[in-house]
């Protein structure tokens, strides 16, 4: 009668190891939602691959940006389809700058592509926008080249000797667009043209508007042009130069 005791303590103890297994298993590898994920490079250039795209793309076409906030776009109208018309020859000229420019980059960057820098320069725009108003030196140094960062510095230097408040809401980049690409020495540039609608207003230091106003919606239109060392393992590319068309 005994001989049936051995074969009920296996069964049991593999009960207790299923429980184990099941526990352990609930414990480490369940996946709650809260799990901390590596912040995206804004410039990563398969980060804002379009579905379906292959990675062979050179990606120089005109793309959305975000859902809500226009298009960014290359510029690169097919000259097969192209008219006589003046105006479009002129773009059809743009166009052909704009591939030269391109290729020279890729001589020296064999990975860039333009809809990925497109996209990476937009959230920028946006984050530049809010962390000069805010005088957030932090954001502004990981962006800016130094010499813009300097030109930054020294325009929050003085709103804040002068006891002012910057305001800006961004309601949108409507478009961007690329206006200018090449190489200068080892350095990539691309120059962007930005449309946003903005509203800007400056307070002083009792808070009574001295700039701008809360209920103006302004189109703003930026120059800003972005490079990258191609002799640097750094992947980023960093604002070089702000201007406004004249």
């Amino acid at each position: 009668m005994n001989e049936g005791f051995p074969f009920i303590d296996i069964i049991f103890f593999a009960l207790v190891a299923v429980f184990l297994i099941l526990r352990l298993r609930n414990v480490l590898g369940r996946r709650t939602g809260h799990e901390k994920h590596p912040p995206e490079d804004i410039f990563n250039r398969d980060a804002h691959e379009e579905p379906g795209a292959e990675k062979g793309d050179t990606g120089d076409n005109v793309i959305p940006l975000l859902e809500t906030k226009g298009k960014v776009k290359a510029d690169l109208d097919d000259a097969a389809s192209a008219s006589e018309s003046a105006s479009l020859t002129e773009k059809i000229e743009a166009s052909d700058s704009l591939r030269a420019g391109f290729d020279e980059i890729r001589t020296l960057d064999p990975g860039f592509h333009a809809n990925d820098l497109l996209h990476g320069a937009a959230s920028a725009f946006e984050m530049i926008v809010a962390a000069f108003a805010a005088g957030d030196d932090k954001v502004l140094g990981s962006l800016l080249s130094d010499d813009v960062f300097d030109d930054f510095s020294a325009a929050l230097k003085a709103r804040q000797e002068a006891g002012e408040v910057q305001e800006t809401t961004l309601i949108g980049i409507k478009e961007g667009e690329i206006i200018e690409a090449g190489i200068e020495g080892d350095v990539a540039v691309v120059t962007i043209k930005f449309t946003s609608e903005q509203v800007n207003v400056t307070r002083d230091a009792e808070g009574e508007v001295i700039g701008g106003d809360v209920d103006h919606i302004t189109q703003v239109i930026d120059l800003w042009t972005f490079g990258r060392d191609t002799r640097s393992r750094d992947p980023n590319w960093t604002l070089q130069a702000t201007n406004s068309p004249n």
